[in-house]
């Protein structure tokens, strides 16, 4: 009985290694929808300069700081990423899991 759990904890394993290396994959490309893209700022003050020096009627820089617009991501990218790292949360524990049953069957 022991030996059919180790065989069935190694088939665990592996599913879950591959899994969550799959899973790891699709989360770096997942994530950047959650974080700013630098471009849009650079773009943002680019535009700011040009206006700027594009208006020869302005006489001085002016005193209030211009600030880019505050990046909040969407919901539903906050959704999906959320479900990926329960996703891949899940699979580590059995992956523990399996480990140590293993360990105990041994």
């Amino acid at each position: 009985m022991t030996k059919r759990w180790q065989k069935d904890a190694d088939g665990i394993l592996i599913f879950t290694g591959l899994f969550s290396a799959a899973l790891a994959a699709l989360l770096t490309v997942s994530v950047q929808d959650l974080k700013s893209n630098p471009q849009d700022t650079t773009a943002f003050y680019l535009a700011n300069i040009y206006q700027l020096l594009a208006d020869p009627n302005i006489s001085s820089i002016l005193a209030t700081p211009v600030q880019p617009p505050v990046f909040s991501p969407p919901k539903s990218a906050v959704l999906v990423n959320s479900l990926w790292f329960l996703s891949l949360v899940i699979s580590l524990t059995s992956a523990l899991l399996a480990t140590m049953l293993q360990q105990w069957a041994r």
